[in-house]
C-alpha cells in the first residue's frame, strides 16, 4: 500500500479541507449551542475543536517526518508521524470523549429546556453536508490505495495513519450528527430535556470507541511494524533467484516512515563464492531490489550458513 507522490499531496488536500469544514462548523455549532443550550450541539462543538486540533497535528507530524536522515537518526524522521498520530488517538479519548461524557451527566443531572431547536436542526444539516463531502474524499482515496483488500484488513496494513485517521474522525462525526440531531428532536418532542444530555454520552461512546480503534493501530506502527507479505515474498524471491546463493534464511523488514522500509537479510552464500565476487553480487542483489520494490530505504544483506 506504498502511496505515490501524488496521493501524498491528496493525503494534504484531504487533511487541509478536513481543517477548514470543521474550524467552521465548529463556530456555528458553539453558537448553535448558545442558543439552543442544547448538550449535545455542545458536544459536536467540541468535537469539531478537537478533530481541527488533530488535523493540524497530523499535518505537523508529516512535515516532521519528511526531515532527512542525521547522524542523530540515521533512518530518518518518518516514525515522528505515527507518534503524533498515537498523540490524536489520546486527545479524541481524552477531550472529546471525556468532555462529551462529562457534559452529557451534567444535563442529565441538571436538564435545562431547549430553546429554538430550529437553529440546531440548520446548524446540524450544514455540518452533515460538509462533513459528508469530507468524508467522501476521504473514503474515495482510501478506496483507491487499499487495491483489492477489504477495508479493515486495508486499515490494519496501511502504515500511513494520516488516511485512516481522517476516515475514523468524519465516520464519528457523521454518527455524532445523527445522534445529536435525534437528540434534540426527542428532548423537544417529548419534552423530555435529559434526552439532549444521554445523546451527548453516546457521541462520547462512539468518540472512545474510535479512539481506542486508533490508538492500537497507531501504537503498532510506533513500535514497529513488518512491511507487507508480498513484500517480503518479493525480496526472497529475488535474493533466492542468484545462483550462488544456497538459500535465503531470513527476512526481517521494519517500516521506518509509510513509504520507508528498513530490510535484512540473512542468506547461505555457495562457499566457492569469494569475498570480492561476494561484495559484487551483494550490489547487484540491492540494486536489483530496489528496482523492485523503491520504498527499500535500507537494505543489508548478511552471509551466514543455512
Amino acid at each position: 500500500m506504498a502511496k505515490t507522490l501524488t496521493a501524498r499531496i491528496k493525503d494534504d488536500i484531504v487533511l487541509y479541507g478536513a481543517l477548514a469544514a470543521n474550524l467552521g462548523i465548529g463556530v456555528a455549532k458553539f453558537v448553535a449551542a448558545g442558543m439552543t443550550g442544547s448538550s449535545s450541539m455542545l458536544t459536536e462543538g467540541v468535537h469539531s475543536v478537537v478533530d481541527s486540533g488533530n488535523q493540524v497535528l497530523l499535518l505537523y507530524g508529516q512535515r516532521k517526518a519528511k526531515r532527512p536522515a542525521d547522524d542523530a537518526h540515521p533512518f530518518g524522521y518518518g516514525r515522528e508521524l505515527y507518534f503524533w498520530a498515537f498523540v490524536v488517538a489520546i486527545l479524541i479519548f481524552a477531550i472529546g470523549a471525556g468532555v462529551s461524557i462529562f457534559e452529557g451527566w451534567r444535563h442529565i443531572r441538571e436538564p435545562e429546556p431547549l430553546t429554538s431547536p430550529t437553529v440546531a436542526y440548520v446548524v446540524l444539516a450544514i455540518s452533515f453536508a460538509l462533513e459528508g463531502s469530507s468524508w467522501t474524499i476521504a473514503m474515495r482515496e482510501f478506496a483507491k490505495s487499499k487495491g483489492d483488500l477489504g477495508w479493515w484488513a486495508a486499515i490494519h496494513r496501511s502504515k500511513d495513519p494520516a488516511g485512516f485517521i481522517v476516515l475514523f474522525e468524519d465516520s464519528a462525526a457523521l454518527a455524532g450528527l445523527v445522534i445529536a440531531g435525534a437528540g434534540i428532536w426527542a428532548s423537544h418532542a417529548f419534552n423530555q430535556p435529559w434526552i439532549d444530555g444521554a445523546a451527548s454520552i453516546a457521541i462520547g461512546v462512539i468518540l472512545a470507541l474510535v479512539a481506542v480503534l486508533l490508538a492500537r493501530e497507531s501504537k503498532g506502527l510506533l513500535i514497529g511494524e513488518r512491511a507487507d507479505p508480498a513484500v517480503i515474498a518479493t525480496i526472497r524471491r529475488i535474493v533466492a533467484a542468484h545462483p550462488a546463493i544456497i538459500s535465503v534464511n531470513q527476512v526481517r523488514t521494519i517500516h521506518t516512515a509509510p513509504e520507508s522500509i528498513f530490510a535484512a537479510i540473512s542468506a547461505d552464500f555457495d562457499d566457492a563464492v569469494t569475498m570480492g565476487d561476494g561484495e559484487t553480487m551483494i550490489e547487484a542483489m540491492e540494486t536489483e531490489l530496489r528496482a523492485a520494490v523503491p520504498t527499500l530505504s535500507s537494505i543489508y544483506i548478511r552471509p551466514e550458513k543455512r
